[in-house]
């Protein structure tokens, strides 16, 4: 769980880099009417990171269980490619999309809360509780963690798209 909490810091800390000397224009301009701004990535990533934080928590409350040994060879580091496209669940979906001092102390905030909930419960507990995601299915906590450091790259790659179709290399980092 230490290698999956590393890397959510390193992939949160590039992407809030990158969004956060964004202007407020830039930071909610959409490159295409059926592409999501950065705004609404940002909300996206906040909202599933909420919902992945009340499901941990609702499994927490059970009884220990394990998944399968096949299921837990499932590598979720899948998610973080952009080749494959998956439509977010409705109640992940960006809508009335906040101010971008507001997204990102919500988004740090729900970040906070996923790693005192990991420190509280320990890597042994999350091995032993059942996380259902939409499209990888039953997997451990460990995974869960794992899922959302991956998730967040997918969707830092999306960030640097959106910042390029809009013209603002410039306000990219290295």
């Amino acid at each position: 769980m230490n290698r999956s909490l590393r890397r959510l810091d390193s992939v949160h800390q590039r992407l809030i880099d990158t969004v956060s000397p964004l202007e407020a224009g830039l930071f909610s301009q959409r490159p295409a009417a059926d592409e999501w701004s950065v705004a609404e990535i940002v909300q996206h990533l906040f909202l599933v990171e909420e919902r992945v934080i009340k499901d941990l928590k609702r499994a927490l409350a059970s009884e220990p269980q394990t998944v399968g040994f096949l299921k837990r060879l499932i590598p979720t580091s899948i998610v973080s490619s952009r080749l494959l496209r998956v439509k977010a669940p409705k109640a992940v979906n960006p809508v009335d999309v906040v101010e971008k001092d507001e997204a990102i102390e919500i988004y740090n905030r729900a970040r906070s809360s996923l790693k005192h909930l990991c420190a509280s419960h320990g890597p042994d507990r999350f091995r032993k509780l059942v996380f259902k995601h939409p499209f990888l299915g039953n997997i451990d906590g460990i995974a869960t963690v794992s899922f959302v450091g991956y998730h967040e790259q997918r969707h830092y790659k999306q960030i640097r798209e959106v910042l390029k179709k809009l013209g603002a290399q410039a306000s990219l980092p290295a």
